[in-house]
């Protein structure tokens, strides 16, 4: 796995972008869905308003399969279509995964009604089925539209470089395409409650 970076040449967003993206990109890269451990990170947007604003720093990163990037690169120069918005891309810049002690998600989605403790203990077990160690640090809640919490922020921490590697390759939970489960490294346990 590793994370393919496209620079965003122009686009609009609409309010849900995340999964209008993620349709996109799944008409766009017909094997995308098929490969479960694909996945789209959350876009760093700039602040302001109701409507989410691209800045010219913002990248659309897909983590992909090694075999693949050379296929999701041909992305570059395409005008992806996301209902009332879109995307056009720019060229693609390849990044290796790399094994930080720390790693940090944004939002990892939570088993349907599960409170904290049960979103934890989840997490946890799904750590350890896949043989990770790490501690587990829990950020803030993540809510949908209608207030319901789907998740929380999370960090793990004192990763070996092998279970570094492994998480940010398998990534926790569900939704990857839409932003969640996703790991980056982290320098520290300090902005994990911040506010996304």
């Amino acid at each position: 796995m590793l994370d393919l970076r496209f620079a965003i040449s122009s686009g609009r967003l609409p309010p849900a972008h995340a999964q209008a993206i993620a349709a996109a990109l799944e008409a766009a890269l017909p094997w995308l869905a098929a490969t479960p451990r694909c996945g789209v990170h959350p876009l760093k947007l700039a602040a302001g308003g109701t409507e989410p604003l691209l800045s010219p720093r913002t990248r659309l990163t897909l983590r992909v399969p090694r075999l693949r990037s050379p296929d999701a690169a041909r992305l570059a120069g395409r005008d992806l279509p996301l209902h009332d918005g879109h995307l056009l891309l720019g060229a693609a810049q390849p990044h290796e995964l790399l094994p930080w002690s720390a790693l940090y998600a944004d939002c990892v989605l939570a088993p349907d009604g599960a409170g904290e403790l049960a979103f934890v203990q989840a997490v946890r077990a799904e750590l350890d089925a896949l043989g990770i160690a790490g501690r587990l640090i829990c950020g803030l809640p993540r809510r949908a539209a209608d207030g319901t919490v789907r998740g929380w922020s999370l960090m793990v921490d004192r990763l070996s470089q092998t279970d570094s590697l492994a998480l940010q390759q398998h990534g926790i939970g569900a939704g990857r395409r839409c932003g969640c489960g996703l790991f980056v490294p982290h320098r520290s346990a300090a902005a994990v409650g911040a506010a996304a």
